[in-house]
């Protein structure tokens, strides 16, 4: 009767931790890696001697502090990224600023490149790429400070680009989950303490490490999710003012009105949606609200009118 109890309780552990298994959401696309094979144990070692085999001490590597977590549930967690196409005099130089304002800000640098292209006139000249990190509540300032690298707001910068993802959810069901497979671990280490053969230690072993994968990898995705929304990403650019400046003819530059042209033109047609999205949203339901019941009060009394003016011949007659 113990040996059927003692089973029966691995098998609801078991349960337990195929249920949480299908409620993650997997959107780091992480997955566990193959765990090594499971060494080989004396057939007549004592359940004592496998109970001690570690796990006690493992636990406290990679404890979670669940009430941290529960206080942290209640945030919005939303990883937010840059990016950032602009021209300035020199490239490099421009790039070794960035590299060390991210140092400062607390920040690091995640690659950077430099490489040459070739101008209208055949001259080459360089371009930079840099990615760094800085903490989420410095991006502002490190966009405005990257900003503020080029000599003509208007013209030089190119392109920029700021997206946001929510993943409140996503680190809220890994975080249920750690939480879920942490009690199956407890349960299982209780289980051992009191198995009476070695073929229950063994199966136990077993049951324990596959908790403990799965208690890793849901750690690992929860610290990714964390570390990517504390620290922002900013991807820029760097193009040379040599390699884009517009044509000269006589001291006119065609080019350069072309180009101011065009982004009066672009910033016109931003103007003209977001006078139509205003429009569709707000100003026909609001002048719908307030002019529909007018409307057909106005119609009523109008029918009301010609019914009266058709009945008053009948009985003059």
């Amino acid at each position: 009767m113990r040996k059927n109890k003692i089973w029966m309780i691995v098998l609801s552990a078991t349960i337990l931790l195929a249920s949480c298994s299908m409620a993650r959401n997997m959107a780091s696309g992480a997955t566990a890696q193959e765990s090594p094979a499971m060494e080989s144990m004396p057939a007549a070692a004592p359940s004592e001697d496998i109970a001690k085999m570690g796990f006690e001490e493992s636990m406290d590597a990679v404890e979670y502090d669940t009430a941290a977590a529960e206080s942290a549930s209640s945030e919005r967690i939303v990883i937010k990224n840059a990016n950032l196409s602009i021209v300035v005099v020199d490239p490099v130089a421009s790039m070794d600023a960035i590299d060390k304002m991210a140092v400062e800000m607390g920040g690091f640098v995640v690659n950077s490149n430099t490489y040459k292209t070739t101008t209208y006139s055949g001259r080459e000249v360089p371009t930079a790429t840099i990615t760094i990190r800085v903490p989420a509540e410095n991006l502002d300032e490190a966009m405005s400070r990257i900003k503020g690298m080029v000599e003509d707001p208007e013209i030089d910068i190119i392109s920029e680009d700021v997206s946001g993802q929510d993943v409140t959810g996503e680190v809220n069901d890994l975080e249920s989950k750690l939480r879920n497979s942490q009690a199956a671990e407890a349960q299982l280490l209780e289980l051992m303490d009191k198995a009476a053969s070695t073929e229950d230690v063994v199966e136990i072993f077993r049951e324990l490490k596959s908790v403990r994968e799965e208690i890793e990898v849901t750690q690992g995705q929860i610290k990714y999710y964390r570390e990517s929304a504390s620290l922002s990403a900013i991807s820029v650019y760097l193009q040379a003012k040599e390699a884009v400046e517009p044509i000269t003819v006589a001291g006119w530059k065609p080019g350069l009105q072309a180009q101011k042209a065009l982004q009066a033109l672009v910033k016109g047609g931003q103007y003209l949606v977001d006078m139509l999205i205003w429009l569709i949203i707000f100003a026909i339901p609001f002048l719908a609200v307030i002019f529909l019941p007018i409307y057909f009060i106005v119609k009523a009394i109008h029918k009301r009118r010609q019914k009266n003016a058709a009945a008053q011949p009948k009985k003059e007659k």
